[in-house]
């Protein structure tokens, strides 16, 4: 591991999180939080899920709290939101492409963390994927939305595993470099964004009537 790989990954990690926050700022100036609310939005999805990954590999105090230039992104992110959101509120798909942006990069830092702590291969997968979509549910469940996470009509967590265990072969193998790390991300990245724009989805958890939200003899649809 050279220095210079290890400070592309850290490049990676910042990024992730700068994308994460725009995602948050804009989801708050949607709901119309002040700038505070923005802030705080935005520091909670680009920070959550690393602070899940570092409890639990208990590695010390997270890296949110113990490394100054991890609190850059979130700022600036609500201020471009803060100064640039009425000129780009018409593109209505841009929280979703820097969300996308954000699990790409997360799912693999989370992944190559882990990994590097020792974890064997699928534990450092599921919290790959929890250190990418970990931030999200948090923001969702704040601002009071439906959780990406858990909505039928998108597909979220597998994009991240996909990244998740694209990352731990690549380590496996000794492929796992700055270059092969980009490429998961765009290609994390790309499966999401199509995903979304074309609707694909997974079987939900019940077959047939049930996926109208029927029940046998009811002819009422959702509420």
């Amino acid at each position: 591991m050279t220095f210079s790989f290890d400070i592309a990954l850290a490049w990676l990690d910042l990024a992730g999180i700068f994308f994460f926050a725009v995602s948050g700022s804009l989801l708050a100036a949607r709901k119309q939080f002040d700038v505070v609310g923005s802030l705080l939005l935005a520091s909670l999805v680009s920070l959550g899920g690393g602070v899940i990954r570092d409890i639990i590999l208990n590695s010390g105090p997270p890296a949110a709290f113990s490394n100054p230039a991890y609190l850059v992104p979130p700022l600036l992110a609500t201020g471009l939101v803060y100064y640039l959101f009425a000129s780009v509120q018409r593109f209505t798909s841009l929280l979703t492409l820097f969300d996308a942006a954000g699990l790409a990069l997360f799912c693999i830092t989370g992944t190559f963390k882990a990994l590097s702590f020792g974890m064997n291969p699928i534990a450092a997968v599921l919290l790959g994927v929890t250190t990418a979509v970990g931030g999200g549910l948090l923001r969702d469940i704040t601002a009071n939305v439906v959780p990406q996470l858990f909505d039928a009509r998108d597909l979220y967590a597998l994009p991240a595993f996909l990244g998740a265990v694209l990352t731990t072969i690549l380590w496996l193998l000794g492929a796992f470099n700055a270059l092969s790390a980009s490429a998961v991300a765009a290609l994390v990245f790309a499966f999401r964004v199509v995903a979304w724009r074309r609707s694909w989805r997974i079987p939900l958890a019940v077959r047939g009537w049930h996926r109208l939200g029927l029940e046998p003899g009811n002819s009422r649809g959702r509420d």
